[in-house]
């Protein structure tokens, strides 16, 4: 499974998330804002208001499990607090790295737990084709229908039917730059796709540094940022129809739509006059570490570099601030259509196992603006959601703040990450290893595109 969330991101500000603290249920709302919580000081106490719809439920317990652990675990079952203080429920809260290949084995030995955080669609299909997953209470789908988008619902739907509520996101349709060096060379944040290809070609004539920086190493998993360019190109220049038509396989891979958006990306990664700033040749780009791939734009090597919301925590390892006026910001990946603006992006679905009160109760809970701003109030950085329900002053990271706000944008498209959508003998391990060919051997669009093709299980 592709990254959806960074770590390094999460880890800012460790001691001041884990700080924050919501305590015992207060009747003082004088110095509440309306999202459930008092404003200032680590004092935190839950507005039990918002709560009342749940009922009490003391001495009840429900059990959790994520793929959320330590750090980013801690900041979950913080969010958690103001609903046990409230109810009187107790979470039994369990995160585990291996849920993707454990969870199919617990749903079939009836040892699963309530809810369950599904990391991609895919996964959430597998499991209600078991038949163990309860259909959304109600309750969860009036909260889905009024705080996220169709896409959204479709994502955590089977057959048309609402199993899951989305849950956290990220944004992957990002570009990074410098803005200072945008301001000393005189260039502006491009509007459309030709805008971009345009700024590329001017860079390359002013020849202060290269345009591009990219890298897509990850040991076994070498491969996923590329795939997650192929994504977004499919988006912009064939358009989201298309995206779903191909990911389902109702198109081949090789259709004549996916090898253009092949030859788009190409534009810009593989000529050697746009690419690899400060790192070698359009090879290099293989052998790169994603992780490392953008921080030439920090010694001004080179001008942009295409990553998901949670690569502004690497630019932060290495100290750079990281705001709209700081040492790097990011800006939406430009289509040419102006009446749409495609996201591509990660995300987690909550899908319940069993109907008790307390359960249905804790996931419409999580399905709720009083969680997902519970959950900001208590995350330093790398965490956001589409739910619009959100007070984007929560958030306490500029780059989440950015990414919700394109997330919550009505006229937005949602697509999830194709590659998590595939088969995995296509999306995790064909897409990668030709992606990875692409650039190393400098294989052609159409035979990469061939090639996976011939990965799908027929």
């Amino acid at each position: 499974m592709k990254r959806s969330i960074g770590s390094s991101a999460i880890a800012i500000g460790l001691g001041l998330a884990l700080a924050v603290s919501m305590a015992a249920c207060g009747n003082n709302d004088k110095d509440k804002d309306n999202t459930g919580a008092s404003k200032g000081g680590g004092d935190t106490k839950a507005d039990c208001a918002a709560y009342e719809q749940y009922g009490d439920l003391s001495g009840k317990s429900i059990s959790v499990y994520t793929t959320f652990v330590d750090v980013e675990g801690a900041s979950y079952e913080e969010s958690f607090k103001p609903f046990e203080e409230c109810t009187g429920a107790e979470i039994k809260y369990e995160g585990s790295k291996s849920l993707t290949a454990d969870v199919l084995g617990r749903i079939e030995a009836g040892a699963v737990a309530d809810i369950v955080a599904f990391p991609q669609p895919g996964l959430l299909q597998q499991a209600v084709a078991t038949g163990k997953v309860l259909e959304a209470p109600g309750a969860v789908a009036t909260n889905v229908d009024q705080y996220w988008t169709a896409s959204w619902r479709d994502y955590g739907s089977v057959d048309g039917k609402l199993y899951a509520a989305p849950l956290g996101a990220s944004v992957k349709s990002l570009v990074w730059y410098s803005p200072d060096a945008f301001a000393q060379a005189g260039y502006s944040v491009p509007e459309t796709w030709d805008d971009l290809l345009a700024l590329t070609s001017q860079i390359v004539e002013d020849g202060v540094a290269k345009p591009w920086c990219a890298g897509i190493a990850d040991g076994d998993a070498t491969g996923w940022v590329a795939t997650d360019w192929v994504e977004d190109m499919v988006l912009r220049s064939a358009g989201p129809e298309v995206y779903d038509q191909w990911v389902s396989h109702v198109i081949p891979f090789n259709d004549a739509k996916i090898v253009g958006s092949l030859t788009e990306m190409s534009k810009i990664l593989r000529d050697d006059k746009n690419v690899n700033a400060g790192i070698g040749d359009i090879k290099s780009i293989a052998a790169t570490s994603w992780t490392d791939a953008g921080t030439p734009i920090l010694d001004g090597q080179c001008f942009l570099h295409r990553q998901a919301s949670f690569y502004g925590g690497n630019f932060a390892d290495e100290g750079a601030s990281v705001a709209e006026g700081g040492d790097v910001w990011a800006f939406y990946l430009p289509s040419n259509d102006p009446s749409r603006k495609p996201i591509l992006g990660g995300g987690d679905f909550v899908a319940a196992f069993a109907d008790r009160p307390e359960v249905v109760a804790f996931q419409t809970f999580l399905s709720s603006p009083e969680w997902a701003n519970a959950k900001a109030k208590v995350t330093e950085g790398g965490w956001t959601t589409a739910n619009n329900g959100l007070e984007k002053g929560n958030l306490k990271s500029p780059v989440d703040q950015l990414a919700f706000g394109l997330l919550s944008d009505p006229s937005a498209e949602f697509r999830f990450d194709g590659s998590d959508l595939m088969p995995a003998s296509v999306g995790s391990d064909a897409f990668w290893k030709q992606m990875t060919a692409y650039f190393a051997e400098g294989k052609s669009e159409q035979a990469v595109a061939d090639a996976i093709e011939a990965a799908w299980p027929k």
